[in-house]
């Protein structure tokens, strides 16, 4: 399955209250889960700098990306990007065919 990293930033207010927060984690990923069952978390981390979260996760397609990002929005992420990844072995063998 591709690999996506979200990043996501929240509003301001949402990180005034760890308890608060860790509740709207739970379920935002309630929320994808239920929407998205095939998806398969591989890490959570919180960030220094301009993203607040950044999820890596494998979806089945781009169309469950998209779900994932529109859902982190509806909950009340002020931004909310999943970008492709491609494993740095794959990287290199396409780098070889074209050089």
């Amino acid at each position: 399955m591709p690999t996506y990293v979200l990043m996501t930033r929240l509003k301001p207010g949402e990180l005034k209250d760890a308890t608060a927060r860790a509740e709207s984690g739970r379920e935002w990923l309630e929320r994808v889960n239920k929407a998205c069952p095939e998806v398969k978390w591989i890490a959570h981390f919180a960030l220094l700098g301009p993203y607040d979260f950044m999820d890596i996760y494998e979806a089945s397609d781009v169309e469950t990306a998209h779900k994932v990002s529109m859902i982190s929005r509806a909950a009340g992420a002020l931004t909310a990007e999943s970008w492709e990844a491609l494993p740095y072995d794959r990287y290199l063998e396409l780098m070889s065919e074209i050089t």
